[in-house]
């Protein structure tokens, strides 16, 4: 009974030990306190501290803003923190935001395909007009008339010259009118037919 007793008798000078420390109203307050700290790690955890108490930051006209880093975009808030209608009108905003990303990415991803296929046609292109321009450019001709193929002239070939012949001899002529000859008889005699399979 006297623990119990003793519990209450506690609890009131603590909760009266809190009225009459004012804590700070925002954050700007808050880093203020921080600033006396006496050790730079003292300062560090208390600024820390405010930060997680609160979210938004005093402007400088009056009212607070607060900064929503997952969409590097401010918004105008009543008090230090976002109230639940002003936490539900940013957490739509992200949805929209997040929309607006998934859209901008699917766009993007879309003109680089169609890039891409672009860069693959024009590649195809150029390498096809290449191929033509080393190509023989080929131009259809009118059909002739099938005549028959004339007989080369006869070709004048030099005479052999053989040794221990006497010019103007029969004997060293002969060869070369044995070839005169031969080249006359191609050129009146037809050429041989092939015979037809039947």
């Amino acid at each position: 009974m006297a623990a119990i007793a003793g519990c209450f008798v506690l609890a009131p000078s603590r909760a009266h030990a809190q009225w009459w420390s004012r804590a700070p109203a925002d954050f700007e307050e808050c880093a203020d306190a921080a600033e006396k700290a006496a050790t730079k790690e003292a300062k560090a955890s208390l600024l820390a501290g405010c930060n997680a108490k609160f979210a938004g930051r005093r402007k400088p006209g009056g009212g607070y803003v607060y900064f929503d880093f997952m969409q590097n975009r401010s918004f105008d808030i009543a008090g230090p923190n976002p109230t639940r209608e002003e936490q539900k009108r940013i957490d739509e905003q992200y949805t929209a935001y997040l929309d607006n990303e998934r859209r901008s990415s699917i766009a993007a991803a879309f003109t680089a395909k169609q890039q891409q296929q672009q860069q693959v046609q024009q590649a195809a292109f150029e390498t096809g007009n290449e191929k033509a321009e080393k190509a023989p450019v080929t131009t259809r001709s009118v059909a002739k008339p099938v005549t028959k193929p004339q007989a080369a002239a006869p070709k004048v070939r030099p005479r052999a010259k053989i040794e221990n012949c006497a010019e103007h001899s029969f004997s060293c002529d002969w060869p070369r009118l044995s070839e005169g000859l031969n080249d006359l008889k191609k050129l009146f005699s037809p050429p041989p037919s092939k015979a037809k399979r039947g």
